[in-house]
């Protein structure tokens, strides 16, 4: 049985699982992470499949993702946890809590809604698929290569995080974007049944975030009766980054 790998921070008896985006990694919430252990818990910085140093597979989609977590929770024999999910994180927490309730004592849902989006990733994805690792040999060349495809240099800086030496001449993707490419069109989620999930929720979503509009919150509240909603100041849908100690605080409020 393949097992996601993990980076746990903490030695409480308390578990908090953290469910990282699309082409992220556990280790981008490990500050976050370290204050969150300080305050009495043990957090385990999860990488998806096809994501960070956790195995690479060709199926790949929610419902696996969700078998993967439960399997890790059981190998690790973590009977109760509380889970943490942004962007694509976030759908997986969601699908989670609605097939595996009795596992979960609270879920963060981070900047994220069970609707329909429009694909948008196309352009990152494209920049990632196309880089020739026989001829780009720096971190620099590779940035070079992307700013042709991605204009924003914090994106960039996020997505270069996932390179990786492979021997002392040779750079390559964390990523298994081969796989993660055909997934691109499939990033969201429509509940075909409510979740109805009861225990403490809490949804936080940036101010000026294109994934999070007022008039969705119902979807929340039907599918979360015990939610609440914070909106963060000065942030977008990278909530966490954007305004770090608005979010540790409030994060940390509603676990304790």
């Amino acid at each position: 049985m393949k097992i996601l790998h993990s980076n746990l921070i903490g030695d409480s008896n308390r578990d908090l699982f953290i469910i990282h985006g699309f082409l992220g990694m556990g280790d981008n919430w490990k500050t976050h992470a370290k204050k969150i252990a300080e305050k009495g818990f043990k957090v385990h910085l999860i990488d998806l499949r096809n994501h960070g140093k956790s195995f690479w597979s060709n199926d790949f989609s929610f419902e696996i993702m969700v078998e993967d977590l439960y399997k890790y929770a059981e190998y690790h024999n973590i009977k109760r946890f509380s889970i943490l999910g942004h962007s694509m994180g976030g759908n997986i927490c969601m699908l989670f809590a609605q097939k595996f309730p009795e596992l979960l004592e609270k879920i963060i849902i981070v900047d994220i809604i069970p609707k329909q989006y429009k694909p948008h990733h196309e352009s990152i994805l494209s920049g990632l698929k196309s880089i020739d690792f026989d001829k780009i040999k720096s971190r620099k060349l590779v940035d070079t290569h992307l700013a042709k495809y991605i204009d924003d240099e914090r994106v960039r800086q996020f997505l270069l995080k996932n390179l990786h030496w492979i021997d002392k001449e040779s750079l390559g993707l964390k990523l298994n974007i081969e796989v993660l490419f055909e997934f691109k069109d499939k990033l969201s989620i429509k509940l075909k049944k409510e979740i109805n999930f009861d225990k403490p929720s809490l949804f936080l979503y940036g101010d000026s975030s294109v994934y999070v509009d007022e008039s969705d919150f119902p979807i929340l509240y039907a599918n979360f009766p015990n939610i609440e909603i914070i909106k963060v100041p000065s942030s977008g849908h990278w909530v966490h980054a954007d305004n770090p100690s608005f979010f540790i605080d409030k994060t940390i409020n509603f676990l304790n």
